[in-house]
């Protein structure tokens, strides 16, 4: 079975790291600002995969390609934050495209349909691309390996060429323990932002997939590694970019560093 490919674009699109808060970051004074002027700067994607921090899934899964539907994966909120709505049209042929790069032998892609956008993927997506009408398919972390997520980027560096947006999307640090409403950041946490930066500016791949062993505070840092490793899946696509490598917000919230990485 054959599928037509995306509309080729002009150049190669880049591939991006970032950071993405709660539902609340649309009430920040700043942030809003500096995702919508990243959008805005970015050339204009065919469709944009997502590969989100929030959903876990082996085998590696597909979500929804036509009806996309948004998963309010939080609680406690205030009652509006369940009625945000961000109706970007499906990506079926990115789909076609990405089980096509992605199935081999030990590799198995499955679909699920009914499995929409997470706040890691449609909050940041409202502020860069309000209109919602870029197309947007997301897909599981299939595992937490950062090698192995670098290898799966490395086999969808190809859609870049046609345009496709791939963003990882996580948090620079993230502790929920550590989150301070006066925004003082702790020493490990910024400790282990620093060595980042570091480790990004050096494009020591190495480091940051080990950063568990490598970084200073890694488990202060990440508790748990979801937020961190879909940069695996970033720095897979951008491989042949890596020394292009910016970072485009710093800074934190709420004490996290909410730092955010483009390749390309």
């Amino acid at each position: 079975m054959t599928t037509a490919p995306l509309d080729h674009p002009a150049s190669r699109m880049p591939a991006l790291f970032m950071s993405h808060g709660a539902p609340t970051l649309a009430e920040d004074a700043l942030w809003p600002g500096q995702l919508a002027r990243w959008g805005a700067e970015l050339p204009r994607p065919t469709a944009i995969l997502m590969v989100s921090a929030h959903w876990e899934e082996a085998p590696l899964a597909l979500g929804a390609t036509t009806a996309v539907p948004l998963v309010y994966d939080f609680w406690g909120f205030p009652e509006h934050y369940y009625g945000i709505r961000y109706a970007a049209p499906g990506a079926p042929e990115l789909a076609e495209q990405v089980r096509g790069l992605l199935r081999a032998p030990g590799m198995p892609v499955q679909d699920l349909p009914e499995r929409g956008l997470d706040h890691g993927a449609y909050v940041p997506l409202l502020e860069m691309y309000p209109d919602a009408d870029i197309p947007v398919l997301q897909m599981s972390l299939p595992t937490l390996d950062p090698q192995r997520l670098m290898d799966i980027g490395r086999r969808l560096a190809p859609l870049r060429d046609e345009g496709v947006l791939i963003v990882g999307s996580g948090h620079f640090t993230h502790n929920l323990r550590a989150i301070n409403p006066q925004n003082e950041v702790p020493s490990p946490l910024a400790e282990f932002d620093d060595w980042g930066r570091r480790a990004l500016e050096a494009g020591d791949v190495d480091a940051l997939l080990d950063f568990a062993h490598k970084a200073p505070a890694a488990r202060y840092a990440h508790p748990r590694e979801e937020h961190f490793v879909p940069l695996a899946v970033t720095l897979g696509a951008a491989a042949d970019d890596l020394g292009s490598q910016r970072s485009v917000i710093e800074g934190s919230w709420l004490g996290l560093s909410k730092r955010s990485v483009q390749f390309g």
